[in-house]
């Protein structure tokens, strides 16, 4: 059997930006690498999750690994707990959290601080907070983490029964649609009250954990002014962390059948975030661990590079996941994520690609999602995939592109496909 390296590189998927002359990141990008070896295999286009469904990573990353994410998704705030090792049981309600900027009123004026909040600042907050708030609407009590930047998780558990994950977001980029957390095109920059979702208005255990969440964000939010870190940060001209937003709550972990055993192969997995952690974590791949992203692609990519190399001997498939492309089209800088992919094509793949022999490999390069720069924020457009190595042949496409890859022999794929599409090509 063929090795499988699977390469994902987040919110890769973009539209025409006038910055670029009307082409995409990818399109302007020059990747001699990726388009070299787009000419050696057969590509295609991707819907992630589904046709109309503009996916966050986690219910993405889960159907693009082979899993139906409506059967197994219970949440994010669940996967991104569990990655950071908090203590987590059934009736436990847990969220994915951003640090935010509160404006006037219940306004947000940013969704993340700039994106300059650092670790230790974020610890320090974390840790007032910790100590400070204490909820005492309901016999409850929370912890909450942060992870990497503005990001964190929160975990509240009841002692008057469990909550539900069934709860609105208070974070207005992000709402649920049955059990999937979609990104919104349109919003209104307002701190949203958490409610029981539709249908479960009577529940005990959805009204209690509206009722804790909203008392968590607004005694939080008295901590977080009165803190001395965000002081600083306004004396120094820069946003208080003054806000949390609560998003993707979930009561339970999901409960994968394990990938190793699904394919008979032994995935091991290189990824950043806590979300992709936890779902290798818990699809059973085993997680090679790498330094933290400094923003820095000459000093990121190549460390990420040489452990693909090293691992790979040790596994049948190894699933990497980089962050890189996803965070400058959240901002709308449509030339800093071209500059992304070029880094990633220069201080990744030219060093990977050297020392992988493609007679016995099987690459695969796609995304999540889309994150297209003119709407800052992922969207339903279906993401291209390129496929090559083994004894592939190519389908004469010469550059790796949206528009290019929806002429590919793969056609347009369901995320769903891709894994046992993998697992063919390497048998």
């Amino acid at each position: 059997m063929k090795k499988i390296l699977y390469i994902v590189l987040d919110g890769l998927g973009d539209r025409p930006c006038k910055k670029l002359n009307g082409k995409t990141p990818l399109e302007a990008a020059k990747k001699p690498i990726m388009d070299s070896l787009v000419k050696m295999g057969v590509t295609g286009l991707v819907y992630t999750v589904g046709k109309g469904i503009a996916p966050e990573s986690d219910v993405a990353v889960i159907s693009i690994l082979g899993y139906d994410a409506e059967k197994y998704y219970t949440g994010r705030g669940p996967l991104e707990s569990y990655a950071e090792g908090l203590e987590f049981k059934d009736g436990d309600l847990a969220y994915r959290v951003n640090f935010a900027t509160l404006g006037e009123g219940w306004t947000i004026k940013d969704r993340r601080v700039g994106r300059n909040l650092t670790s230790e600042e974020a610890t320090l907050l974390a840790e007032e907070i910790n100590k400070k708030v204490k909820l005492t609407s309901r016999n409850a009590q929370f912890h909450f983490k942060n992870t990497i930047g503005h990001r964190g998780v929160l975990v509240i558990r009841s002692q008057e029964g469990g909550l539900s994950g069934e709860v609105t977001n208070t974070d207005p980029a992000y709402e649920k649609k049955g059990v999937f957390g979609l990104a919104k095109e349109d919003f209104e920059n307002i701190v949203l009250e958490a409610r029981p979702t539709p249908g479960n208005e009577d529940k005990k255990e959805a009204i209690d954990a509206a009722v804790l969440t909203n008392e968590f964000i607004k005694k939080s939010t008295e901590v977080l002014n009165e803190s001395k870190i965000n002081k600083i940060r306004l004396k120094t001209g820069k946003l208080p962390a003054n806000l949390i937003l609560t998003r993707d709550g979930g009561d339970r972990l999901p409960r994968f059948p394990k990938l190793n055993e699904t394919f008979n192969v032994r995935f091991g997995s290189l990824v950043e975030m806590p979300v992709e952690r936890g779902i290798a974590l818990l699809t059973g791949m085993e997680v090679i661990e790498i330094p933290p992203p400094t923003g820095k692609p000459e000093q990121d990519y190549p460390p990420r590079a040489e452990k693909t190399i090293s691992a790979i001997k040790a596994f049948d498939g190894l699933y990497v996941h980089l962050k890189g492309p996803d965070e400058p089209a959240h901002d709308g800088k449509a030339e800093i994520k071209k500059q992304i992919i070029e880094a990633i094509d220069r201080y990744f793949f030219e060093l990977l690609l050297p020392a992988i022999n493609l007679k016995d490999t099987i690459i695969a390069i796609t995304s999540d999602h889309s994150t297209p720069c003119p709407l800052k924020t992922h969207s339903d457009d279906p993401v291209p995939i390129l496929i090559c190595g083994g004894k592939i042949e190519s389908d004469k496409i010469s550059e790796f592109s949206e528009n290019t890859c929806q002429g590919g022999s793969l056609g347009i794929l369901n995320g769903t496909e891709i894994m046992p599409l993998l697992i063919r090509y390497a048998k």
